[in-house]
């Protein structure tokens, strides 16, 4: 008789309160340096200052949204929503990344406008401002480093994070040129630069979570090892309509249906299967189908197979 079973002891957003205080000071820490940089970018006329402090705005927005996704994903299911609230962290990264592009292509468009005539800025004071704001983001760019290896939100907050730190240092290189030459196009080339390499950093953040919010095979998951590692426990003579995708930016999912002619062996063996999953693919929810043949009889096969 086909059996299914679910193993789904897991957490989404591992170690919640650690976590929680990167977002917490991560957003403190931006709020307060943008602040500081856009009032300063307004009084000496700087559009490298008010670039960096734009984007620096779009930052704290989108650890704001990715806090707020991750905090959901740990609301337990309900009736309307019987998956859980997991893939709002996925959603989460697609509308950070689109948003932080768009905020790009309008500091753009302003410094292409201020190439032909740029105007005069003070040196010292992008110089001053931009060296608190290389202590400000790698602060917080060491904060979400040791989440981001499994977990697309908190990856996206480092990298952002670490690109506003080269930021910051593009604006002292620009300021310095200033001070020693006055040549003021340096502040509108530096805007250029820096969004140059915001948009690099957002569009891979974007293709990333296109990928997952389209139940892509999430990045470090060879499809065709975990079908031999299925296919290589003991009692199954195969395996078909296997799926895989990411149920948050934290937790992987699975569904196979599993062939085993001489029946269902036991609980035992979806522990021992489940256990393996999580140790070497790092999929921590798996549902598997037990059938006794294989073949197109299956009537509980999805129409579409991947290749």
């Amino acid at each position: 008789m086909p059996h299914a079973h679910d193993h789904a002891h897991d957490q989404d957003g591992g170690g919640p309160t650690t976590l929680d205080a990167a977002f917490r000071w991560g957003v403190a820490l931006n709020l307060g340096y943008t602040l500081v940089e856009a009032i300063a970018g307004f009084r000496f006329g700087s559009l490298a200052l008010l670039a960096d402090a734009a984007h620096n705005l779009t930052d704290v927005a989108g650890l704001l949204i990715a806090w707020g996704a991750v905090a959901a994903a740990r609301l337990r299911p309900d009736q309307r929503h019987t998956y859980g609230f997991g893939r709002g962290t996925i959603l989460a990264a697609l509308v950070n990344a689109a948003t932080i592009l768009v905020g790009v292509g309008a500091v753009t468009w302003e410094a292409i406008g201020r190439l032909s005539d740029p105007p005069a800025v003070p040196g010292l004071a992008m110089l001053l401002v931009a060296v608190v704001g290389i202590a400000v983001n790698v602060g917080t760019a060491l904060l979400f480093r040791g989440h981001g290896a499994h977990d697309l939100n908190a990856r996206g907050a480092y990298l952002h994070m670490a690109a506003d730190a080269a930021v910051s240092v593009g604006v002292v290189l620009s300021a310095t040129v200033i001070l020693a030459t006055g040549w003021y196009l340096a502040d509108p080339l530096a805007a250029l630069a820096v969004s140059i390499a915001i948009a690099v950093t957002a569009a891979r953040l974007l293709r990333d979570a296109l990928h997952l919010a389209m139940d892509g095979v999430p990045p470090g998951i060879d499809l065709e090892a975990v079908r031999r590692m299925l296919v290589e426990l003991p009692g199954v003579a195969g395996v078909h309509d296997l799926h895989v995708r990411a149920h948050s930016t934290t937790v992987n999912e699975l569904t196979a249906h599993i062939v085993m002619p001489a029946g269902h062996p036991g609980d035992a063996f979806l522990d021992a299967a489940a256990d393996t999953l999580a140790e070497r693919f790092r999929i921590t929810r798996a549902t598997l189908q037990i059938e006794l043949r294989e073949g197109p009889a299956c009537r509980l096969a999805g129409t579409a197979q991947p290749g």
